[in-house]
Order: structure tokens, then C-alpha cells, then sequence
């Protein structure tokens, strides 16, 4: 295969072939440290696409670390295609990995089950900047913000130079993100940068509208200023010039981890407003959405207390959270999730906290972008999906679908349980719809179960559980008029 920078090995295996590894920009590192993406140098002596190159430094402190943690060397992406050939250019996906902005990569979602549907795409897997590399706002810190997103639409420009060489069709492609990646699909959706770049975008467990997973200016320099500090540079003559001789293990230590310290930054150019506002109004590349949300995206984080401490949370102690976290609307909560009507009070944590942080974000979303262009909406369901390996689930209720296992039904990803049959056939419906949205924009398609466009009017939404796909009535299931009441209260 020849890319337009230069030839690349890749590996077949049954029925797709697979090229890792492959630089999309030149490595910022050194010099280059902060700096927009570069053009990689072109090379001439075939270059070695059988093994991923190294995911970006990030800190190992949870579940989706990559292992090793990573370097500042990783702008790097993965190609999956089809292994037959077809008369007609392939559509292309673009996927950009969660993690919020802080953890993980794109070589450990291995792409076969889409590329191999019965449609067929070319699927591109990027790494980009995280954390302290690529969304740190410093006072004193000569760099760009949201460098992250700009490797993001550096790999974008490089599917557009080289999707035709695997296949793919330049004119037909979609951004795909869950989570952090979803975010920067709302992103992309706003930014100058990446008009052009993309047809069709798919956002999972991401609100473009509601919570957009942006910080203002002000927001993203008062966590810079915490790291300056932590890694010893608030006292130094040029701030500047202290980060930029710190070792990479430094400033990963002194970086906030977790799941709060790093989102896109509002900065007037890359991300001219935060995407919610501008999605509202209208001003956003007006391309065919897929959008949802995993039914129960909060039930770890609700089940936590039972996990470390062996016991099922009380009635008593669930209003106790609800109370600490709502104040003086609990009441209302409560009496509109009463712990009795749920297999236990875990399982109603897990609910107020989906419906109040997610569920009502996704149907702002929906809601605000069909009012300019198509939108697709989907439930994901399934009563208990794959979990992360190796992790403990609570006893007293079902996890059902949380937060990032419905990647386990479009991915191969150790990080995840393998799917049973019934769940094995919902892959298998899930995977054509998605390549059949890539493929054209729509989701009907033969041996599928009927989609219809959301639109205001009718807010279709469509449930994906085992033996049962259809609408689902997302709004009641959802409590949504609840929270928008209490949000306009």
C-alpha cells in the first residue's frame, strides 16, 4: 500500500486488513512540544504498519489507562479495511477514542466488525495529545490551546490524502466519538478548522447541547495555573521555558488526572464558542447526525459504595446521597424516583444520576440539532452488557448499560467481557446500522428493523436491547419533563 507520504506493510487476517502504527503528523516532542501538528516527513523505504505505535502519554491511574503510560511520540493511526476489493470506494470512519481527554488511544479498538459488515467501510483509528499535551491553558505558556483537537483534524486531513488508497471514499466521511471523543465531535461540529473535513458525524454518550464538555477560557487556565504549580514552575522567570524542559513523567505527575482537568477550550479560533450555545443557534456544519446514549451511563459510579464496602446501599442512605447532591430539591427527586419502585436503592442512584447528567443532556441535543439538519437518536439499552474485565459489579442490581460497554457491541477491546449470543445478534444489528449511517446518511436498510428520523414533532428514539429493537419512548423512560421542570424551577 502507498500512502501519499510513503509506502506501508500492513497484515490480513480473515476478512480485514489491518495497517498500525502509521504517523499522521511529525512527532512533537523536543522543540515541537505545544506546537501545532506538523507535516510528518515523507519517507521512501516501506514502512513497518504491523503494530500500533505508542498511545500518548497519560497518567495509569485508571481502568482505561493504557498501559506504560504512553509518550509525547504518538501521533500515530490505524487503518482496518475490508480485505476484498470493490468497484466502488468504500465509506470511511473516522474514530476518535474517549477517555475523557486524559486516557487511552486508538490502536486498542480494533475496528474488524465494522470494517467487515455487510456494507463494508475503511476504518481510521487516531491518537491525539491528552491531558497536560494537549488541552493545558497556562498562564505564561506560549502554546495553542486545544492541541488536541488540532491533531484530530490533522488525521482528518490525512484521510482526505490518503482514504482512496485503502479503498475509501475521501467525499463519504464520518466522525465517529463516544465520551471525550463524542465532545470532540461536537467540537468538530463548530470549529472553522474542520469544516469540509467530514460528511456525517456519530456522537456517543456526548452532549453537544446542555453539559458540551467545553471549559471557558477562565475555567481551563485556573486548572493550568494548579499544574504550573504542581510541577514547580509558578516561581520560575519564564514559565514558559520551565514547562518546556520538565520531563514527560513530570508533568503527567503534576497534571490533573481523574475525569474533571482537560476538555476543549472556548479560545475564539480553534473553538470560536462553546458547542452547545452555537449548536442552539444553529451555527454548526449542518451534516447528518447519529446520536444517543447508553440507558444506564451512571450505575458504576452508583454502585461504588457496594463495591467497597460489601453491602447494598439502604433506602436510608440513598436519600442521603440524593439530598447531599440535589439540596433543597431532593425531596422532588425523591419523590419522583422513590427507592421502592426499583430492584434496589442502588438501582435508583443509577437512574436519577443517568437521567439528571445524561439522559436530558442527549435529548437537548437531538432536539437542538434537529432543528437544522437529520438527526438519528438511539437508547442503548440492553439489560446487562459486557463490563469492563476484571472489574467487580455490584450484587444488589443489574448494571445494565453503563458508561462506554456499548463499544463492546462495535469493537474488539480487551478491555471489555466477550459477548454472549443474544448480544453477539445485537452487534451484529448494531454494526449495520452504524456502517449503513455511514454509508449514507440514513438508517433503513435490508434486514433492519425500521429507524425513523427524530425530529421535534415526533422524537423518535430507537431502543437497542436483545430481541427488542424498536422506539422506545425516551422522554417518560427518561423522566425528562421532570428535570426540565426543575431546571426552569
Amino acid at each position: 500500500m502507498v500512502t501519499a507520504e510513503g509506502p506501508v506493510q500492513g497484515t490480513v487476517s480473515g476478512e480485514v486488513r489491518t495497517f498500525q502504527g502509521i504517523p499522521y503528523a511529525a512527532p512533537p516532542t523536543g522543540e515541537r512540544r505545544w506546537e501545532k501538528p506538523a507535516a510528518v516527513r515523507p519517507w521512501s523505504v516501506t514502512l513497518d504498519a504491523r503494530a500500533p505505535g505508542s498511545a500518548c502519554a497519560q497518567p495509569t491511574d485508571q481502568p482505561i489507562s493504557i498501559s506504560g503510560g504512553g509518550s509525547e511520540d504518538c501521533l500515530y493511526l490505524n487503518v482496518t479495511t475490508p480485505a476484498g476489493r470493490s468497484a466502488r470506494p468504500r465509506p470511511v470512519i473516522v474514530w476518535i477514542h474517549g477517555g475523557s481527554f486524559a486516557y487511552g488511544d486508538g490502536a486498542s479498538y480494533g475496528a474488524a466488525k465494522l470494517a467487515a459488515a455487510r456494507q463494508g467501510a475503511v476504518v481510521v483509528t487516531v491518537n491525539y495529545r491528552l491531558g497536560v499535551f494537549g488541552f493545558l491553558s497556562a498562564p505564561g505558556l506560549r502554546a495553542p490551546a486545544n492541541l488536541g483537537l488540532l491533531d484530530q483534524q490533522a488525521g482528518l486531513r490525512w484521510v482526505a490524502r490518503n482514504a482512496g488508497a485503502f479503498g475509501g471514499d475521501p467525499g463519504n466521511v464520518t466522525v465517529m466519538g463516544q465520551s471525550g471523543g463524542g465532545y470532540s465531535a461536537c467540537a468538530h461540529l463548530v470549529s472553522p478548522g474542520a469544516r469540509g473535513l467530514f460528511d456525517k458525524v456519530i456522537v456517543q454518550s456526548a452532549g453537544c447541547a446542555g453539559s458540551d464538555g467545553s471549559f471557558t477560557r477562565a475555567q481551563a487556565e485556573a486548572n493550568g495555573d494548579d499544574v504550573v504549580e504542581a510541577v514547580g514552575c509558578d516561581g520560575a522567570k519564564s514559565v514558559d521555558a520551565c514547562l518546556r524542559g520538565k520531563p514527560t513523567a513530570d508533568l503527567v505527575a503534576a497534571s490533573a488526572s481523574g475525569h474533571d482537568g482537560y476538555r476543549p477550550v472556548v479560545d475564539g479560533a480553534v473553538l470560536p464558542e462553546a458547542p452547545a450555545q452555537a449548536i442552539r443557534a444553529g451555527r454548526f456544519a449542518r451534516v447528518p447526525v447519529l446520536h444517543g446514549s447508553a440507558h444506564d451511563e451512571m450505575s458504576p459510579l452508583a454502585g461504588t459504595d457496594e463495591l467497597v464496602t460489601g453491602m447494598p446501599l439502604t433506602a436510608g442512605e440513598y436519600a442521603r446521597k440524593v439530598t447531599a447532591r440535589f439540596g433543597p430539591d431532593a425531596p422532588a427527586v425523591l419523590a419522583e424516583y422513590p427507592a421502592a419502585r426499583f430492584p434496589a436503592p442502588g438501582a435508583a442512584l443509577a437512574a436519577v444520576l443517568t437521567d439528571s447528567e445524561w439522559s436530558t443532556a442527549a435529548l437537548d441535543t437531538e432536539r437542538a440539532l434537529a432543528r437544522h439538519t437529520r438527526v438519528y437518536a438511539y437508547d442503548f439499552a440492553e439489560a446487562s452488557s459486557p463490563y469492563f474485565r476484571g472489574l467487580p459489579r455490584p450484587a444488589s442490581f443489574s448494571l445494565g448499560t453503563s458508561h462506554m460497554t456499548d463499544l463492546a457491541y462495535l469493537f474488539d477491546n480487551d478491555m471489555f467481557e466477550a459477548l454472549d449470543g443474544a448480544q453477539a445478534e445485537l452487534s451484529d444489528t448494531v454494526v449495520d446500522y452504524w456502517t449503513r449511517f455511514a454509508a449514507t446518511g440514513r438508517m433503513s436498510g435490508p434486514g433492519l428493523p425500521a429507524w425513523q428520523r427524530f425530529t421535534n414533532r415526533g422524537q423518535y428514539v430507537q431502543r437497542f436491547a436483545s430481541g427488542n429493537i424498536g422506539r422506545t419512548d425516551f422522554a417518560a423512560d427518561h423522566h425528562y419533563a421532570f428535570w426540565q421542570g426543575l431546571a426552569s424551577a
